[in-house]
């Protein structure tokens, strides 16, 4: 097949995006498939028609890996020769068009919301993982949570807070985790502990969006459940060696300590992998994606939310939560692109 690998993007988990989309190219590569890498904002400004791009297996973006801090977006918008804002470069739906299929491996923002979902389905362009609707459920914590509540699926106390209401004084519980809406890789997260650090956490979270989440901290062991096609793979239990699951641990390796199959109880095992299948069939997930749980010491387990694109680097927990159960990356890769053409049969 010939298959786009999209990536890039202007949200602040770019760099995470860049380092999905390239092991996700040389993977399906690695099956016989003709793969374009392309940024979907810087796109391509060449000469070469969408044929020639395929049959010489072009990267049209460089992978750098991921940085320690986040992105400078204004600088990579100065990067590209129209400086533009519009989400889409130059020839971007002219590739993907000619592709049988466009792999997201974009994270946040635009590519992770439901927005280019929707401009796909528009122009009649097939694309992996969810549809628009799922995926902007998914995307908003504080819908995603309300949706939860009402299907049982268990959380902990929250709320939802936008900017300038002035209503974030009435928050009593701590300590309490603070974090932007529509955010992901925990870009904008902060742990508070008292009233004290509440303003401060508050306004890092405003940064990146205009709607803030506040959750009730459980204390308790993290873990994330997979779901690939009506398939739940096995939990994997995160451990960050520096005491906290912050963007610096989850993209650097050797600061956190991940085992998969978790150490858990029968019990505890059916129970996330329940509430992860449960949170998938209630947003209308399709495809495949990821539900990350804190694990308390009753054994109940609070979902925190649903990742719509899961991540896909060396160090991501989807891939090693599918070769628990023997599926390899390169295999894991091409079943999501067999998944997401089912969906068009359906």
């Amino acid at each position: 097949m010939n298959i786009v690998v999209l990536t890039g993007g202007l949200s602040m988990e770019r760099d995470v995006a860049i380092s999905s989309g390239g092991k996700i190219a040389k993977a399906l590569r690695s099956k016989g498939h003709n793969v374009v890498f392309l940024d979907v904002y810087l796109g391509y400004e060449g000469d070469k028609t969408p044929e020639e791009l395929f049959s010489e297996n072009c990267d049209l973006i460089i992978n750098k890996g991921v940085a320690e801090d986040v992105p400078d977006i204004e600088a990579i918008k100065a990067s590209r020769s129209d400086r533009g804002d519009c989400f889409l470069g130059k020839n971007v739906m002219g590739i993907c068009r000619y592709a049988d299929i466009t792999f997201f491996a974009l994270h946040g923002g635009e590519g992770e919301n439901g927005q280019l979902q929707a401009a796909f389905d528009i122009l009649g362009i097939k694309y992996t993982g969810t549809d628009y609707l799922s995926a902007a459920l998914a995307m908003d914590k504080g819908i995603s949570r309300a949706l939860f509540a009402q299907r049982h699926v268990k959380i902990s106390k929250g709320r939802r807070f936008f900017r300038d209401d002035n209503q974030i004084d009435c928050w009593d519980t701590f300590p309490c985790i603070i974090k932007p809406c529509s955010g992901g890789s925990s870009v904008g997260l902060t742990k508070v502990e008292n009233r004290a650090e509440l303003n401060a956490a508050v306004e890092e979270a405003f940064k990146y969006d205009s709607e803030i989440v506040v959750e009730e901290f459980i204390d308790g062991r993290e873990f994330s459940v997979g779901v690939l096609g009506n398939e739940v793979l096995p939990p994997i239990e995160i451990i960050p060696t520096t005491g906290f699951y912050d963007y610096k641990s989850k993209y650097q390796a050797g600061l956190t300590i991940e085992e998969c199959p978790a150490k858990i109880t029968e019990a505890e095992d059916k129970t996330m992998r329940d509430a992860a299948y449960a949170a998938y069939k209630t947003l209308g997930l399709k495809a495949y994606a990821r539900m990350d749980f804190i694990l308390d010491k009753n054994g109940d387990a609070y979902c925190l939310e649903a990742n719509a694109l899961p991540g896909m680097t060396p160090t991501s927990l989807l891939p090693q939560e599918a070769a628990a159960i023997g599926i390899d990356y390169a295999s894991l890769c091409e079943k999501i692109v067999e998944l997401s053409l089912a969906k068009y049969k359906d």
